[in-house]
């Protein structure tokens, strides 16, 4: 089968959509499919090309048998909606230009957000004149107006349309979580057209290791219960919560905070730290994906945070399955389908939303309980293997595109 996937980042770019595009992608290609990915420069989240890279009109390379398509970017720093905004569309129209120099394609798969990558599987499915596949990773543009990126009432109503018109338009819809397939179908898209393919881990990277000693001396955490957040720092996670939690647990010597990664807020977030003096907190720049597992090695639990928004209810971080992998135990503080994940598994504490207080006392109660962390741990390492192993998701992926030409698609 000859696949084409658009998608707006991809390795050596590390966030969560960059690592499940690549995954699934190798998988498929494993299986001896021709898989061809077209996307950016890679530049997220500072907006600087990456070592190794030009940002020319086309360049391709190959990455473990996938073929990959980087076109001409708006390269520019992931922060600032209006900059942000021209970055997306310029991929669209760059995407819609090279799809007729693009290789034949029994189906044509986008992903979304960014939005307007999604909307580019509709121009290049149309010239390629192949079945489109929308993949839902995100609800937008209620995600952007739940952060109060965009508050225009007339600009959302555009995009609201624009919205409304891809789910109708595709030939099929894949979203992350079942909330995601409600509120499509909600949309007035058939429900039959929608399905779930929820967020994994590669189990290949992410597995229980022993601490790194070295890397925990390197940091300043030797000796420490470690509470670390990795990932994105931006308008929809709230991370002041962090900064507001390690004031209360100022006077514990015993216990420190890691920040990991980068994003809209990350200058912000430490301007704050530092007025606040907070020598509890330390707080690093984006890591390359090898890195993380080493990082996630040296903490003792993993904070998976929102901000309290109903929209957040319906997503799940898929930063919560790499932290089970890594038999580590959660604290959450995000309600809806996240939440009823963490208590099926039994793998760590929920705590309301940016709520300081209710996170310092689950980690004064995991960093006093030992046996309860190893426990929590453990059951998340068991819970992960069984339900979100990214190869086995990548599998069910393939059988959905795989739909194409053997039955009547349903409009």
């Amino acid at each position: 089968m000859r696949i084409l996937f658009l998608s707006h980042y991809f390795p050596p770019e590390v966030n969560a959509p960059a690592s499940r595009t690549y995954e699934h992608c190798r998988e498929w290609a494993a299986e001896g499919h021709e898989v061809t990915v077209v996307t950016c420069t890679p530049n997220h989240p500072a907006g600087q090309v990456y070592p190794g890279y030009a940002n020319r009109f086309w360049q391709t390379e190959t990455k473990d048998g996938i073929r990959v398509v980087r076109l001409w970017t708006y390269v520019t720093p992931n922060e600032g909606f209006f900059k942000r905004s021209a970055n997306y569309l310029f991929y669209m129209v760059m995407a819609t230009l090279a799809a007729p120099f693009l290789p034949r394609a029994d189906v044509v798969l986008s992903t979304s957000p960014q939005f307007f990558n999604g909307l580019a599987g509709f121009f290049v499915a149309a010239i390629k004149r192949a079945p489109w596949v929308l993949e839902i990773r995100d609800l937008w543009p209620e995600s952007i107006v739940a952060v109060g990126a965009v508050r225009s009432r007339p600009l959302i109503r555009l995009l609201e349309a624009m919205e409304r018109f891809a789910y109708l338009r595709a030939d099929r819809i894949v979203a992350v979580t079942d909330s995601f397939a409600e509120h499509i179908a909600r949309r007035g898209v058939d429900r039959r057209k929608v399905e779930v393919i929820k967020n994994g881990v590669d189990l290949s990277l992410f597995q229980p290791m022993c601490r790194d000693v070295g890397l925990a001396q390197k940091l300043g955490l030797d000796g420490k219960f470690v509470a670390a957040y990795v990932g994105t720092h931006g308008m929809a996670h709230g991370l002041d919560v962090i900064l507001d939690a390690a004031e209360l647990l100022r006077d514990r010597n015993d216990l420190a905070f890691l920040m990991v990664g980068d994003g809209a807020e990350k200058a912000r977030l430490v301007q704050k730290r530092n007025a606040m003096q907070l020598d509890n907190v330390i707080m690093l720049g984006q890591q390359g994906k090898d890195v993380m597992p080493a990082l996630w090695a040296a903490s003792d639990v993993g904070l998976v945070l929102l901000r309290r928004k109903d929209l957040f209810k319906t997503v799940i971080p898929s930063k919560m399955f790499e932290i089970m992998a890594m038999k580590k135990p959660i604290v959450l503080g995000v309600e809806g389908e996240s939440q009823r994940i963490v208590e099926a598994a039994g793998c760590g504490i929920c705590i309301e939303p940016e709520n300081a207080r209710q996170l310092a006392d689950a980690l004064m109660d995991l960093s006093t309980d030992s046996s309860k962390s190893l426990d929590m741990g453990a059951r998340g390492s068991r819970f992960v293997v069984e339900n979100f192993n990214r190869t086995t998701l990548a599998h069910r992926f393939l059988a959905i595109l795989q739909t194409f030409g053997r039955r009547e698609l349903v409009r």
